[in-house]
């Protein structure tokens, strides 16, 4: 099983993916974590830690390629790998890729996944780890390139396996996630919807959707837009400036954070785009999507205009669609007559999803495909 996980700058991939390989380790599977930035540090002593990107671009790329055969020739002796690498580069050299498709495609990999994350936590550690100034528009724009860039190395190096866009999310919380699209793909995949930003200020509804999100992702693999949540930045944004402010402040990674509010009002518009974007390809990549659809204090029904669009989408899209219905009033037509089955609370939706989606034996990508 070769497993090719990208990233840009700032995700920090390494210690969440040996999380990952040592769950396989303790669940007795042997996977390597290949670095590629630390393999070419390692073959390059010279360069000073942290400095690697500030290199001529030729012998950049010829030292990675002389990594590169290091790792294709594990992987040809039939070790079970993780490339922990980049699709594309944004430094002081400009935009430039991370990889060359010869050697991609000799490595024939199984699985392809990029990671994502939110832009509080990528500003928080592009500003502890690298001297090199950026905007928030920066990381949203990296990030998209990150993205394109994976698929099309997935495209052009072997189509034929799956990519995954995958959120790293808080903590370590989706690293069983993570280890279960590598080894339990058979494992039923569901998008996770669920109303958000209008619902921010509700601690009753609030504790529903979490709870709803934690047992869903106890027997499913789960693409959670929760995981990546950017969309409540404009609003403290314009909130601050409505009350004579001119920075917000967040917490991520544990430490409080400042953001120019008008800095993030700029954004907006991107922020959006790539919510919507961003979120129907996670329904694409998912076998179903689950929604939950909780009571406000009234009784009615917390359904968001985002939502609704979710469901119209992955009905379309031929995906199994099955709906929570909390609220005390009953569902229109519109969600009804798109939905695989409606539920009235989590319990009765848990029961359906145990008997009709049972967990799989342990499985391996390398078992299925190769």
């Amino acid at each position: 099983m070769i497993v090719v996980v990208t990233g840009m700058v700032g995700i920090d991939k390494k210690p969440y993916l040996q999380a990952v390989c040592d769950m396989a380790h303790s669940r007795g599977r042997r996977i390597e974590l290949c670095n590629l930035g630390d393999m070419m540090y390692a073959e390059a002593p010279d360069i000073a830690p942290g400095r690697i990107l500030d290199i001529p671009l030729k012998r950049l790329h010829g030292l990675r390629r002389s990594v590169m055969k290091d790792i294709l020739s594990r992987a040809r002796g039939g070790a079970d790998l993780i490339l922990n690498t980049h699709a594309t580069f944004r430094w002081r050299h400009g935009l430039f890729p991370a990889f060359d498709f010869d050697q991609t495609r000799r490595l024939h990999a199984d699985l392809f996944v990029c990671m994502v994350d939110s832009i509080e936590p990528l500003h928080v550690r592009l500003s502890r780890q690298h001297p090199m100034r950026h905007s928030l528009k920066d990381l949203l724009v990296w990030r998209e390139e990150e993205i394109l860039a994976t698929e099309m190395m997935q495209r052009g190096s072997n189509d034929k396996a799956p990519f995954f866009c995958v959120s790293r999310g808080p903590g370590d919380g989706t690293v069983e996630s993570f280890y279960r699209l590598l080894f339990e793909p058979s494992r039923k995949k569901a998008y996770l919807s669920f109303p958000m930003t209008h619902v921010m200020h509700l601690p009753q509804v609030i504790r529903q959707i979490e709870d709803f999100r934690a047992t869903i992702k106890r027997q499913m693999i789960c693409f959670d837009p929760g995981d990546l949540e950017e969309a409540y930045l404009p609003c403290y944004a314009q909130e601050a400036i409505s009350a004579g402010r001119q920075a917000i402040e967040v917490t991520a990674l544990g430490q409080r954070v400042s953001f120019d509010a008008r800095e993030i009002l700029s954004i907006e518009a991107d922020i959006n785009s790539q919510i919507y974007a961003r979120d129907f390809a996670l329904i694409d990549q998912s076998d179903m999507i689950v929604s939950f659809i909780p009571a406000l204090p009234d009784g009615a029904a917390a359904v968001s205009s985002g939502v609704e669009r979710e469901l119209q989408h992955a009905h379309e899209a031929a995906k199994e669609v099955f709906v929570i219905w909390q609220a005390l009033r009953n569902p229109s037509v519109f969600v009804t007559q798109t939905a695989t089955k409606v539920f009235r609370g989590l319990p009765e939706a848990i029961d359906y999803f145990e008997q009709r989606f049972p967990v799989p034996a342990q499985t391996s990508v390398a078992g299925e495909q190769r």
